[in-house]
């Protein structure tokens, strides 16, 4: 007993040397998800976005019309622009370049103070430190006073000093940066993430020319938009049919502060609303959006009333009601602005709430008096959307009088679990009474559930509130999941922290995957926002060479074992696994459902704006958009079934 307490006083032994002190350079460089999100695809991305934010932090500052992005063969990034140039004189507290002070010094920038950038996208100052500190190498070339001015780094660490290596016209800045490997798991770029981003800021800041090349793909695009955020909204528009011709438009500067929305209603069901704050993509919305939404409803209320639509005594609209088939583009500009992390997904300035929506509000008052058959057809919609709500709220009522979770009744398909920690709680939604069967007996009843689907769900992209609750396996699934869905949502009644979408690997199998995914795309979009949402990957075939049995995944893994047993002289029978019905129960927990070998793809938005495109064009209403999509891909399926 002596000896146990004598080892563990030793090994808890703790004094100040057992502290690590980080510098700026190894705290990143040991933490790169803090400074960058993640250290997949995405995390490279970023990078990206953080160079070429600076470019637009000029561009905003009134001093660049012009950035250029080039992704070479060698995975080299290089952002130009023709702004001011970083300044090259010796900074007085750290006594190097104000150059080298900015790409290697975290919280170092000319953002703080308001003096050079009155708006920027990158308040944190640790954007182009972070970036070259992750890079294998950067390089930055400066067009000051006449002068090109060099340096390069290494893994963030400075070669040389600044030096001025010869003529140059005009002024600007060129970073080129290669993401370190070390670092990254992902080794190439998206040329249509990065893409839709550069259209995006063109957007934003009309009269910026934004190019792109992307060598290895032999892909480029140029954006300029005179027109801005009208443009944006009818963009997101085009395979939509709209209520009014033209987008409403509204801008003003109070103060520092600038605002500017563009509104725009369509014959659809969803809000599609994008907020934006110095041109950085709050996806997680903020005080700027609060106020937005609050100044739609209270303005068309008011206007709903003013004009008779809604008589004395009725009901107001609600916000579900002003925002239904509603797309919107909101941007704020400002001074000091407070962003929720080094990502920067949410903003937080209480004072941005009350400008934006007393400039809203005044903005699309005046539209509204002016334009009074416009008007009409918005309130109409609207009034229509609070008929329908109020039909699908005594229909959720009814669903949840029938299916009350206190009361303990679930619907009988549910195979549920014994765990009651819904943190270690999975639930499988799989197509098909056989293959639910299946995954009945094969799963592990202590923490996996199973509610099997029956057919193709309702798509609810073409569908209304009150035809969606209609729909018997919707309402199931509402019920069986707890959160709720829409505004009512709360993940803390979330009964399963792991939702998994397991369907057949044919036509019919992806056709549900879709369905199912626009559901929650549309309803449940915190649930994916918090990786929740996941799909199963079941085989695609069962390679067995004479007493050996393999399942593979892809056709690339079957082509490269049919090549190994082949060099080998060994036959090789393949089938084909079409259903998670040909599969047995112990077939399907072994390949598909047990957590120590199979494989699961987690779901998450990366660009809520292409997403929103793309289930509006696969799930709408409008052919041409889905025909041109698919005479464009036809070459490219594989395993169609015919």
């Amino acid at each position: 007993m002596t000896q146990n307490n004598q080892g563990l006083k030793k090994n808890n032994d703790y004094s100040a040397a057992d502290i690590q002190v980080l510098g700026g350079r190894e705290a990143v460089r040991r933490r790169p998800g803090m400074y960058i999100g993640s250290t997949d695809q995405r995390g490279m991305h970023h990078l990206v976005y953080e160079i070429v934010h600076n470019s637009v932090d000029e561009a905003m500052a009134g001093v660049c019309t012009k950035i250029k992005v080039t992704i070479d063969k060698d995975n080299v990034v290089t952002v130009e622009d023709n702004g001011r140039g970083i300044p090259v004189d010796i900074h007085p507290t750290t006594k190097v370049s104000a150059l080298e002070t900015v790409l290697t010094v975290l919280h170092a920038g000319a953002k703080f103070g308001g003096k050079t950038y009155q708006v920027s996208g990158g308040l944190h100052g640790v954007g182009s430190s972070v970036v070259n500190a992750l890079s294998e190498r950067m390089e930055a070339t400066v067009r000051l006073n006449g002068k090109k001015y060099y340096q390069e780094y290494k893994k963030g660490i400075p070669q040389k000093r600044v030096e001025e290596v010869g003529e140059a016209e005009g002024t600007g800045t060129t970073i080129s940066f290669v993401a370190d490997k070390e670092i990254f798991t992902d080794k190439e770029y998206d040329f249509d993430t990065l893409n839709d981003r550069f259209r995006e800021i063109a957007y934003l800041n009309k009269g910026l020319e934004i190019s792109f090349y992307d060598e290895k793909s032999d892909r480029e695009q140029t954006f300029y938009f005179e027109g801005g955020i009208i443009g944006f909204v009818r963009h997101l528009n085009r395979n939509r049919p709209v209520l009014h011709k033209l987008p409403i438009y509204i801008s003003k500067q109070e103060n520092s502060t600038i605002v500017e929305a563009a509104i725009q209603y369509n014959d659809g069901y969803t809000d599609n609303t994008l907020s934006f704050a110095n041109c950085v993509n709050t996806v997680d919305g903020g005080t700027h959006l609060t106020g937005f939404r609050s100044a739609i409803t209270r303005v068309l209320n008011d206007y709903a009333h003013k004009n008779k639509f809604i008589k004395d005594g009725d009901p107001n609209l609600v916000g579900d009601d002003a925002r239904e088939g509603l797309t919107a583009v909101i941007s704020v500009k400002l001074s000091e602005p407070q962003f929720e992390g080094q990502t920067k997904g949410k903003l937080g300035n209480i004072e941005i709430k009350n400008t934006t929506e007393s400039v809203v509000a005044d903005g699309l008052s005046l539209y509204l008096e002016e334009h009074p058959d416009d008007a009409k057809k918005i309130i109409e919609k609207c009034i229509t959307s609070a008929k329908a709500r109020e039909a699908a709220r005594k229909a959720r009522d009814l669903v949840i009088r029938k299916n009350s979770l206190e009361a303990g009744t679930l619907p009988g398909k549910l195979a549920d679990c014994s765990e009651k920690d819904p943190t270690l709680c999975e639930l499988f939604l799989v197509e098909g009474q056989s293959a639910g069967g299946s995954a009945k007996e094969g799963r592990n009843r202590r923490f996996q559930a199973i509610l099997p689907l029956r057919g193709k769900i309702l798509n609810v992209e073409k569908a209304s509130m009150e035809r969606i609750l209609s729909s018997e396996e919707i309402r199931n699934m509402i019920t069986v999941l707890g959160s709720g869905i829409d505004d009512s949502m709360d993940l803390s009644r979330l009964r399963y922290h792991r939702v998994v979408l397991m369907a057949d690997a044919d036509v019919d199998g992806a056709h549900i995957r879709t369905l199912l995914l626009t559901f929650f795309f549309r309803h449940m979009t915190e649930l994916i926002n918090r990786g929740h949402l996941y799909i199963a990957q079941p085989p695609l075939y069962k390679v067995k060479s004479g007493k050996s049995e393999q399942w593979v995944y892809t056709d690339q893994d079957k082509d490269l074992i049919l090549e190994k047993l082949k060099a080998d002289s060994k036959k090789a029978e393949v089938q084909r696994y079409k259903g998670l019905g040909e599969m047995s129960a112990e077939q399907l927990w072994d390949t598909t459902m047990n957590p120590e070998t199979r494989t699961m793809l987690r779901v998450n938005i990366e660009d809520a704006a292409k997403s929103d495109e793309v289930f509006n064009m696969l799930m709408g209403g409008e052919v041409p958009p889905r025909k041109a999509f698919i005479q464009a891909h036809a070459k490219s399926v594989k395993n169609l079934d015919i």
